[in-house]
This record gives structure tokens, sequence and C-alpha cells, in this order.
């Protein structure tokens, strides 16, 4: 059985383990000081020497057999050095017991001790076997070891463990098994495995398990018996599958969504990290825009630098820029999936988000194509790559209002903020000793799976063709591109499609606080083509508002 031999005694009860499943112990009976083998708890902190010589320290909940001085053994899980079985011994004393399967799990994990005896206890064994083991292993003894048995057997079972009985209908067995089987078959099947019948009637009958059947107490597990004697193959596969109970599924899985945009960000050149919950508070307080009062404090933190949990994703982003940077990986796109935490008077919120990082060089450089630094386009680029994917098309975009960006924009969805993104503030990532420049996207992952559409909706392309026109704007530095936008779509919203800033000027031909836009218009009308004189009209409209409104020349 591939145990190494101790001698005679201590084998017969390795033997008796392995051949029965009941755990036995022999004592040396002359280290039983008192005569007394008592079983019993000892004060926590006791200190007992193991049959490994190991000396350990006892926890308050551990079992322990003793005699009338001190611990012999440590019950169920490992036998003390004092009292094993030398080639000294000449007087024996066996025992054989049944533990509950929880307190031996528990004094097994709080010294981290793994022995044949505490795997099977741990598991359950067989109440009724400890006599009967006991008796097979004093008949082994006398035959191997020549010994004679001087004294009786005590035999302390004031609570005899009574048999399982599970109430079983034939109707439930064939339901969970899928095929009608005769009563008979299932009576002849649970009878051979030693589980009794009685109260039997046409719908039924109850099952009464042995108590070492510790596997057996539910009447799913009758019916897990019986398909396991039977044989699954015996159960044939209807042509047409159904199922009396189905789980309700989500309608959004969460996990399959975000496996979704994980490939998204993947394929495109993106690293998923994933960082800390806790941080310091430094962050929180170096920054206007996170209030430190919203802190979650750690009670008993293990260092100064993980005292809070994180209320935003950004600082732990930039720790991870910083250790690549140091190692010479100066170019990185990074996303993570994490949580924030925040104190709301007195309860506590979480809320989950998809944070991306650009920082560096946009590619690496080859001989096709020289590499550049990563600017805010390349970040908005791909949020907009997202928000297409999650149906957003309708958004308001305003100038980001937090000091975490140096500069940037917040977009908005039905008026609430579904991302901002822009340049960190260097002075913030000075903190995480971040010297170059990091471009930083925040999105509310919890709005974008709450409005990720469950049907898609399509229409057919036009068969009338698409026009393009194409103005040259000097407005004022203080007029973005977005106040053109919102313009146009309210005055030319049945036939816009689209805008494009094509190029932007800034010099010493135009005034010293004007810019120069150059924008493309694409109209389009889904039931005929356009006329000269409709697409005439409509940027007539546009031209005439983004004079009167924005203070506009129109560049002709």
């Amino acid at each position: 059985i591939g145990i190494n031999p101790t001698n005679n005694v201590v084998d017969v009860t390795n033997y008796v383990l392995h051949s029965l499943g009941q755990p036995m112990h022999a004592f040396d009976a002359a280290a039983i000081t008192g005569n007394e083998v008592v079983v019993k708890t000892l004060p926590a902190g006791t200190k007992f020497v193991t049959l490994d010589e190991k000396e350990r320290k006892l926890f308050a909940e551990d079992l322990m057999i003793c005699n009338q001085n001190e611990g012999m053994c440590i019950a169920g899980v490992f036998g003390g050095m004092k009292s094993g079985v030398t080639e000294k011994t000449t007087t024996v004393f066996l025992e054989s017991a049944y533990f509950s399967p929880d307190s031996i799990r528990k004094t097994a994990q709080n010294h981290q001790l793994k022995t044949d005896a505490s795997f099977r206890y741990e598991r359950g064994t067989d109440p009724n076997m400890p006599f009967f083991a006991l008796q097979y292993a004093t008949q082994l003894i006398q035959e191997i070891a020549g010994g004679e048995v001087v004294g009786e057997i005590f035999d302390i079972y004031p609570k005899p463990i009574d048999d399982f009985k599970i109430e079983v209908t034939y109707h439930r067995i064939n339901q969970l098994i899928g095929k009608e089987l005769s009563n008979k078959e299932i009576e002849d099947i649970l009878l051979g495995l030693e589980i009794k019948l009685e109260n039997k009637t046409s719908e039924g009958f109850t099952a009464i398990v042995p108590p070492y059947r510790v596997d057996v107490q539910r009447e799913a597990d009758i019916v897990e018996e019986v398909l396991r004697v039977y044989g699954y193959n015996n159960v044939e596969l209807q042509p047409t599958l159904s199922s009396s109970f189905l789980s309700e599924f989500p309608k959004k899985d969460n996990d399959s969504l975000q496996l979704e945009v994980s490939r998204i960000l993947s394929g495109t050149g993106f690293n998923e990290i994933v960082t800390n919950s806790l941080t310091k508070h430094q962050y929180a307080a170096a920054s206007e825009s996170i209030d430190s009062a919203n802190d979650v404090h750690i009670l008993n933190y293990l260092s100064e630098e993980l005292d809070v949990m994180r209320q935003t994703l950004m600082f732990s982003g930039l720790e991870v820029i910083d250790r690549n940077v140091k190692r010479r990986q100066n170019s990185l796109k990074l996303y993570e999936f994490g949580t924030t935490y925040h104190k709301k008077g007195e309860k506590y919120k979480e809320f989950s988000r998809l944070a991306i990082y650009l920082t560096g060089e946009n590619a690496s450089e080859s001989w096709l194509d020289q590499s550049r630094p990563v600017r805010f386009h390349d970040l908005s680029q791909m949020v907009y790559q997202l928000l297409n994917k999650f149906g957003m098309n309708r958004l308001e975009i305003a100038d980001v209002q937090s000091d975490l960006w140096s500069y940037g924009i917040e977009i908005s969805h039905n008026k609430k903020t579904v991302v901002t993104l822009g340049k960190v503030n260097p002075k913030l990532a000075a903190l995480c000793e971040v010297k170059q420049e990091v471009f930083y996207a925040d999105f509310d992952w919890q709005m974008l799976r709450e409005n990720y559409p469950l049907i898609v909706d399509f229409q057919p392309l036009s068969k009338f063709p698409e026009v393009k026109r194409d103005l040259s704007l000097v407005i004022d530095k203080s007029v973005n591109f977005e106040d053109i936008r919102k313009l146009s779509d309210r005055n030319a919203s049945k036939l816009l499609t689209r805008m494009r800033v094509f190029d932007v000027y800034e010099g010493d031909k135009i005034g010293e606080n004007e810019k120069a836009y150059a924008v493309s218009f694409f109209l389009q009308d889904q039931e005929k083509t356009l006329t000269d004189k409709v697409i005439d009209k409509t940027m007539q409209r546009l031209m005439t508002v983004f004079e009167k409104d924005l203070g506009a020349t129109i560049r002709k």
C-alpha cells in the first residue's frame, strides 16, 4: 500500500486503516500514567511533541487523547512522541474511534497536518466500524506479533448515530434520470447498495441509508446512486432535448461583454493590467477633484502606502507606467477594468470603471513609417470606437472640469457623463514619478453595460448619393468644434449625416485671438437625390447661423 513499515503493531493499524477505512492508534500502555485514557481539550498554547519530533502549540478546540497527566495524541490527526509503540514496548493499548469531521478538519487545518487518519475523518467514517476494526486489529496482532489479550474491550457509544431517512418518489427518480425505470429495478439497485426501503407504496418509499454513507443524505443523492449503478451510457438521448427547469440567464452577460471589449482593446495593441485596490491617501489629498473625506480607510493597514481604497484608477495605472518606464518600456498602451470605492455619509459605495492609458510613441519606428509621440486624438479615436460599439451616437461634449487632467473633454449620454478623457495633469503624474506625457480615459463601465443594446437596429444603405461641401471658418479661439457641431445639428439635422475637420490654422495671416477651421459637411437624403438648390439653401442657412451665433467669418 506504499507505506514504509514501522513495526508489526503499527503496521497492523495502518493495514486496518487502508482495508476498512477506519483509522486506529496504538499506544505504549506503559506511557498511560494512572491507567486512565481521557478524551478532552487542553488549554490553548499547551506544547505537544508529535511523532515527527516537532513541538506544536495546541489550539483551544483541539481534541486530545490524554492520560492522567498530559496529552498523548492529537485525536484523529497525529500521535505523540512519548506514547508511541517502539521496539521496547511490551504492552499495547489500541484505540479506535469515530470523530466529528468538522472538528478533525479544523484541527488538521490549524496545524497544517494532512495524515491518512485526518484524510478519512474529515470526509466522514462509519460510526459503527470502530468496534469491528478493533477486533480485527487484535486478531492480526495475535497472529503476526504473538500478542495476547489481557484486558476487556471498552465500547463507549452513549448516543448511537441513527440511519439517514430520505423520502423518495419513483416519479422524481425517473424525472431526474430522464428515463422510465421499473420500480423493481430501482429497488434492486438500492438494496444492493445496502440502502433499506421502508413504507413502500406505488408512488415511493422511505430510504434508510446507513450512517457511513455520508454522501447520501438527499433525494437527489438517491437518484444519483441509482443512475450510477444503472449506467449513464444506458440513458438514451432523445431526438428533441428538453428540460423541466431552465436557469434564468441574464439578458446582459456582463462577463461576456467585458471579454468582448477586452478583445477590441487587445486587438488594437493594448495590454490589460490588474492593479491593487489599495492605495495611499496622499493621492486624494493632492487633487482638488477628489474629496479626501470620501476615502474608505483601512483599519489595520499593512503599509502607509496602502491605507485607503482608491477613488480613481488613474494613480494605480500611473504606478504601472512608472514601473515600466524605469525598465526602459517607454511606449505603453494599457487598459484596466476595476472598481473604485467611496464613503458617502455612513454608507459605502462601489463603482465599476474602465481605464485606458496611452504614453510614449504611437508605434515602433520602422523603415515603413516614422514614429511620433501619442496625441490626444489617438486616445479619443479609441474612445469613440468603444462608444460606437455600445450604440452611443447622440453624445454631448464639454471641456473637462477636473484637475486630474491638464486638458480634455467629458462625453455625456442622456445628460450623464459616460467617459472623461485627456492629458493627465503633470503635477499629479509626478506623484508617481512619471515625467512623460500620459493620456488617460475614465469610463463609467456600469453605465456602458446598462446602455448596451440588446437588439441592434439596421437600416438599408441609401440608394441616393452623398454630397460633400467644404467651409473655411475663421472663429474666436474660445469657440470649439462642439459648438459648430451643435449648431449644425439644429439647423440641418434632416440632411446632415456627418462632419469632419480636415484642417486647423493659427498664425499671422489671421487675428491673434482667432483660428481657422476647414470643415467638411456631408449631406444625404434617404428618399431622393439632392438638387443643387437644396444643397445651396442648406449651406447658406448654416453659414448664416455661424456668422450670427459664433461671430464666424466665412472664407470664400
